[in-house]
């Protein structure tokens, strides 16, 4: 079995929606997607998202399931009394935090606690094995058991945030680390798939994260949302 974990094209965040140049990004990743065998199309209810698996799900004559869980991983801080991302956090400080690195422990942090984070990961955690187990995969400790294994590809639609709280779950790693040590650009694809190397057992192996070979086909660049300033000096690139 095949998983896709797609990231939006470049967002209009003030409006939820995809920008100009997302709209291209969201076109030149349906060429890719419309030459393959997909069983199963998964999206986010949040509009940038949305946008981007229409161009491929129109382009396909397909429809996908929008899953709440698959929106991008905001969780609700007390203290502020709103919504906010938990996870960017400048290099300097959740480095020294050693639980951060520890899969079973990242949860912890008191700064994660007061946003009961781990709730929300739990929901995604549940998710993702939920859409396993209705395509013959069960979850069983840190493995699969193939109940009725295959070659089939399923698509989900979502956002940088929530894909490395499911890759988490899937590789047995801290998000945190994922969220500060991965990047995966706009209309990006991570592709997983089942290895079954005994009979009825499976885990997920990564061939590739964050692959935008079907922007670069057409040569256009990737866009720079997600990414931070390579150097300092450059004031051009965002700090924050």
């Amino acid at each position: 079995m095949k998983l896709l974990i797609i990231r939006h094209a470049d967002p209009d965040y003030d409006r939820d929606t995809l920008t100009e140049k997302g709209w291209k990004e969201a076109e030149l990743l349906s060429n890719k997607l419309a030459t393959m065998d997909i069983k199963e199309f998964y999206v986010s209810p949040l509009g940038r998202a949305r946008d981007t698996a229409n161009i491929t799900l129109n382009k396909m004559n397909r429809t996908a399931e929008v899953l709440p869980w698959l929106r991008e991983f905001n969780v609700y801080d007390e203290e502020l009394g709103k919504e906010r991302i938990c996870w960017d956090m400048l290099p300097q400080d959740w480095t020294i935090v050693h639980e951060y690195y520890d899969k079973d422990l990242w949860h912890t942090v008191p700064e994660m606690k007061k946003c009961n984070v781990k709730s929300e990961a739990d929901k995604v955690f549940k998710g993702i094995d939920k859409i396993l187990e209705k395509n013959g995969y069960v979850r069983e400790g840190n493995l699969y058991r193939a109940v009725k294994p295959n070659r089939d590809t399923i698509v989900l639609f979502c956002h940088f945030g929530v894909e490395c709280v499911i890759l988490s779950h899937l590789l047995g790693i801290s998000p945190v680390v994922l969220w500060h040590g991965c990047c995966a650009l706009p209309t990006s694809v991570t592709t997983l798939v089942t290895e079954e190397r005994r009979k009825g057992i499976a885990y997920f192996r990564m061939l590739s994260f964050g692959d935008t070979s079907h922007l670069y086909i057409a040569g256009e660049e990737p866009s720079f949302s997600a990414r931070f300033c390579e150097t300092y000096d450059n004031f051009d690139e965002r700090h924050d």
